[in-house]
């Protein structure tokens, strides 16, 4: 029981909140109220914590002896050794099997865009974290694909429905600031940042800062575009969507903020589930959308 828990632990089920991207499509589909779209929605989510905590177990695998150096890293479940080697392996290909079987009940085209995900991912944790920019463009790539899965599970049931590729550029740009954001952190705080990550050596403080204010203005801006474009517009009957840009440049803003005024930045997931002011103003961006959607 103890080697499942501590596989479960090593799965890093707080960062599963990046698979929310994948409701995209049934929130702005407008077909939340519909529960046979709702329930594809969710087992694509299911399949995407899975495919994700896999990943995570493989990279902790690749770099066992670096975490074991790293001042937090060395207390996950493998590098600490409360978590064997051969028991994460049996655990990842057990789970990746299953997740690929429910991935297929989902859809063939689903099941498609699950591999590539995991494919992606795995290239990732072996080869291109280790490449600078495209350590971090990766990462971006991966929350697209989180996007396009979500809609590709739900074709499965209504084939016209379709995600905008302004939110896909949207989800592309804030995926980018959070990761280079995340670097900065690292370039920051860690005595010698090759340990850690091969790529990090390649940045500069100069670079970070003009890669983070270029892809927070990418974010705000193919957004705002979004709100306002003809097809946009077309879609939902309405420019109301506007009125959430304020809420979206606030968002970003206060993540400067904390990044840059309060050293934090670290990990993207803890802020969005510790940091109370990001928190509300999510919450209040989907109720703001919700309403939008289904009210007015």
């Amino acid at each position: 029981m103890k080697a499942i828990y501590y596989a479960f632990v090593g799965m890093r089920p707080r960062q599963w909140t990046k698979n929310l991207v994948v409701f995209a499509g049934l929130v702005f589909s407008q077909s939340i109220a519909n529960p046979q779209l709702l329930l594809k929605s969710v087992e694509a989510f299911v399949v995407f914590c899975a495919l994700s905590g896999v990943i995570y177990l493989i990279n902790d695998i690749a770099d066992i002896e670096k975490d074991r150096i790293h001042e937090t890293k060395r207390h996950r479940p493998l590098p600490s050794g409360r978590l064997g080697i051969r028991q994460a392996i049996v655990v990842s290909i057990t789970l990746l099997l299953l997740s690929l079987v429910v991935a297929w009940r989902v859809g063939a085209n689903f099941f498609i865009v699950s591999v590539v995900f995991f494919a992606l991912n795995f290239l990732y944790s072996l080869v291109l974290k280790r490449v600078v920019l495209l350590d971090v463009v990766s990462i971006s790539l991966s929350f697209i694909i989180r996007a396009i899965a979500g809609v590709a599970a739900l074709q499965e049931v209504e084939a016209d429905i379709e995600l905008s590729p302004w939110l896909l550029i949207c989800t592309l740009f804030l995926s980018l600031f959070l990761a280079f954001c995340k670097r900065r952190h690292e370039l920051a705080n860690i005595e010698d940042p090759s340990l850690h990550r091969e790529a990090l050596a390649e940045y500069s403080p100069m670079l970070i800062d003009q890669l983070v204010g270029i892809s927070a203005a990418g974010a705000i801006l193919s957004y705002s575009i979004y709100t306002i474009w003809p097809d946009t517009v077309d879609k939902f009957g309405t420019t109301d969507l506007v009125y959430t840009i304020p809420l979206v440049l606030i968002g970003v803003m206060r993540y400067l903020y904390l990044v840059y005024s309060k050293d934090k930045g670290a990990s993207p997931s803890e802020m969005l589930l510790s940091e109370r002011f990001i928190l509300i103003t999510v919450f209040l961006w989907i109720l703001l959308v919700v309403a939008i959607f289904y009210v007015f």
